[in-house]
């Protein structure tokens, strides 16, 4: 899990950028007092892992980004943007150019992420799915998750059930049971992805 962090190179502008990202969080971690296995400890992470992160040589995936920000106690976009993300913008405004793009694996997953720097409570996001690939490292805990399929077609499966969602066609469910989707088909898929809830990270 922890040692199996992903990696992925970064092809545009608007993908997070991995080397400040990890500066930023080894930055938070120093003014707290923390120390590598300290922050590891608390996130539930291997010391490698943080390592990996703060030296820019990993692209996390939300679920690690969730537990970092949860040990650092600092917003989700705090780590993805810096704490001066929102400059003249509406604290409510997320722009097309400005979304932040976390890449998954090394298949070419992509989750876009929509929520403005500010948000909490609820976070969307439009992910990415090329033919063949299915989720890594799904985040779970109280709350809601709902979705709209905007291009192509996956297969969800939640607890025990598995349906075929095509495009138009949207679905919600308890996010703290067991779940995950697959693109089986030879074309991409895309995904509008939303979270509700005070937390999205099972405690181990």
């Amino acid at each position: 899990m922890a040692n199996n962090e992903n990696m992925a190179h970064r092809a545009s502008d608007s993908e997070v950028d991995a080397i400040a990202m990890g500066a930023r969080v080894r930055a938070i971690r120093q003014m707290m007092g923390l120390s590598s296995a300290e922050l590891a400890l608390q996130a539930g992470l291997s010391v490698g892992v943080i390592s990996q992160i703060e030296r820019g040589q990993a692209n996390p995936s939300l679920r690690t980004l969730e537990r970092l920000r949860l040990a650092l106690d600092v917003p989700l976009m705090v780590l993805l943007e810096g704490s001066g993300s929102a400059g003249t913008e509406p604290a409510f405004v997320r722009r097309r150019h400005a979304r932040p793009r976390l890449l998954v694996g090394n298949m070419g997953l992509s989750k876009d992420i929509l929520s403005p720097p500010n948000s909490e409570g609820l976070r969307f996001m439009v992910i990415t799915l090329p033919p063949g690939v299915q989720s890594e490292d799904v985040l779970t805990g109280p709350g809601q998750k709902a979705g709209l399929v905007l291009k192509g077609q996956i297969s969800l499966m939640v607890s025990d059930e598995q349906v075929q969602i095509a495009e138009g066609d949207s679905f919600q469910f308890p996010s703290d049971v067991k779940h995950a989707f697959v693109n089986n088909t030879e074309q991409p898929a895309e995904v509008l992805w939303i979270m509700v809830g005070p937390s999205y990270v099972t405690p181990v």
